[in-house]
């Protein structure tokens, strides 16, 4: 029987910084990966001979610890300046927002400029308040710990420091639905579209439901190559993050096992002792830390009889059903979009063309349909980087919004039925498209659990809403990466601070686990 001092389950990129952290500290550190790569949704793959694309197109949140402390521009992660995102119009002129996250805007006229860019200032005084949080663990509110209490006295204060006018706006707003802020202060629908999208991609709400401003602050605290809010296309796809934090963790002396699948976390008088495989091997370690999804975590490689029946209730309750479907187009050549030019396909295009177009996408999603009219953010990754698709021919990648996981009717009859819907909703943006298609591969929510492991087809493994993020994430009680299972700590999406390729939850965990067992 071997053993390690940790073993991570899971080599997601999460998996990795936690390995790679673990691994500086001196511990023998073993990562064990059921499939045959590491990365997850994050490596590149190649979905039509020639043709290769990551699930996860955009970088927008890596956090600045996890690149300064793994030294990853030292292991090839090329640094890129942040991609445009352009608002994409059927009728008329697109906007193009440039910089972190909308520094400079055109295609709107003055009013509009001047209003977004106080918009866009509120927003970040804002998300500066959310922002120390990203990089800690969450404080536990009524511990009586000195730590957690000095936390919620920085948070406090970071809000006292707003002023009075906007402390008073940010208590209003932060709850409020994000399709009411963007109609007290902006006019523009293209811009407003964006907007809304922004603030509800990955989550099951549409622009009117309460909290949905939450996820534009969310956008709007994490940090790229030190602009907030910016939105990078690897060259070389998101693969090439992964092995850059792969490489790290190497260096450091974490070991790394592919194709070896946990089926039970091993457990003796209530504490970790280390991992059962698929092929009956056992392997002990002093700290098991899961980098998987939680629920699946707690119900599956522990089991409930080793844990409290309250607890069970709220893994069991964890919501996570997913509402993005991945579309993948090998093309045989560039597509043209309506009114851009050469450098802005290279960014990041959004078919959102109202607030109230993308809440009428959500209503079917209520219901377990999709909507005929889809919204979506597109990427065309090869102009970035040729060597992703044969030469003169393009990739295409898309997230397409409100897809429900389970689709009244089933996936079997829905799938063709939805492709051609996005079919028809790309046509409209650029014309010609469809002639292009060499393949499609289109991967449902459903699709997306199976060949990812992702309960629900969920990228966030869990939703990113109020009562599902700090200090009740994964469950409430047990926000701090810690877990009722002693010497089992948490590391993935579903842990604080939540999704996106910001590596910060296996860093936080890392931390976690080396205070907790010294």
């Amino acid at each position: 029987m071997t053993s390690f001092d940790c073993i991570v389950i899971g080599g997601g990129h999460n998996g990795l910084v936690c390995a790679a952290m673990l691994a500086r500290s001196g511990r023998r550190v073993l990562v064990l990966e059921a499939d045959a790569e590491v990365g997850g949704v994050a490596r590149t793959e190649e979905f039509f001979p020639g043709f290769r694309v990551s699930t996860a197109h955009v970088l927008n949140r890596l956090h600045p610890e996890v690149v300064k402390t793994l030294a990853l521009e030292r292991h090839r992660l090329e640094t890129s300046t942040p991609a445009p995102t352009i608002a994409l119009s059927a009728y008329g002129t697109p906007l193009v927002l440039k910089g972190a996250y909308g520094e400079i805007l055109e295609g709107a006229d003055a009013r509009e400029v001047a209003a977004w860019k106080g918009l866009r200032a509120q927003l970040m005084r804002y998300a500066g308040v959310l922002k120390p949080f990203l990089s800690r663990r969450p404080p536990e509110l009524g511990s009586g710990s000195l730590a957690d209490m000095a936390a919620l006295g920085q948070a406090a204060l970071a809000i006292r420091r707003l002023g009075r006018e906007d402390m008073r706006d940010f208590l209003r707003v932060i709850l409020i639905n994000i399709y009411d802020l963007l109609d007290e202060q902006l006019t523009d629908d293209r811009l407003k579209g964006l907007l809304a999208f922004d603030a509800v991609l990955g989550s099951h709400l549409g622009p009117r439901s309460p909290t949905s401003l939450l996820g534009l602050m969310y956008r709007f605290a994490g940090v790229t190559n030190g602009s907030p809010g910016a939105q990078i296309i690897p060259k070389g796809g998101m693969g090439v993050v992964v092995a850059a934090i792969r490489m790290a963790a190497e260096k450091a002396g974490a070991t790394i096992r592919t194709s070896a699948s946990v089926t039970k976390i091993a457990i003796e008088k209530g504490r970790a002792v280390g991992v059962i495989l698929a092929d009956g091997e056992e392997i002990r370690a002093g700290t098991v830390v899961s980098a998987i999804n939680p629920a699946t975590t707690f119900l599956d490689l522990v089991g409930a009889p080793q844990l409290d029946t309250g607890f069970v209730r709220k893994a069991m309750n964890i919501r996570m059903k997913g509402d993005v479907a991945k579309l993948h187009l090998a093309l045989d050549g560039v597509p043209m979009f309506l009114g851009i030019d050469a450098v802005h396909m290279r960014g990041r295009l959004v078919i959102a063309p109202s607030p109230d177009h993308v809440e009428r996408a959500f209503n079917p999603a209520k219901y377990g349909e999709f909507s005929s009219e889809p919204v979506m953010e597109i990427t065309l990754p090869s102009l970035v980087d040729p060597a992703l698709a044969p030469e003169g021919a393009c990739v295409l990648s898309a997230n397409v919004q409100y897809t429900p996981y389970a689709l009244k009717g089933g996936w079997e009859a829905g799938r063709p039925r939805l492709l051609a819907a996005i079919m028809a909703q790309l046509e409209r943006y650029a014309p010609g498209i469809g002639k292009l298609v060499r393949h499609a591969e289109l991967l449902t929510p459903a699709d997306l659990e199976t060949r990812y492991r992702l309960p629900g087809g969920h990228w966030h493994h869990g939703e990113l809403q109020a009562d599902q993020m700090l200090f009740s994430r994964p469950v409430s009680g047990w926000s701090g990466y810690d877990s009722p299972v002693e010497g089992l700590y948490l590391a993935s999406a579903g842990s604080h601070p939540g999704g996106g390729i910001s590596g910060a939850p296996g860093l936080n965990a890392a931390r976690r686990g080396m205070e907790m067992e010294k």
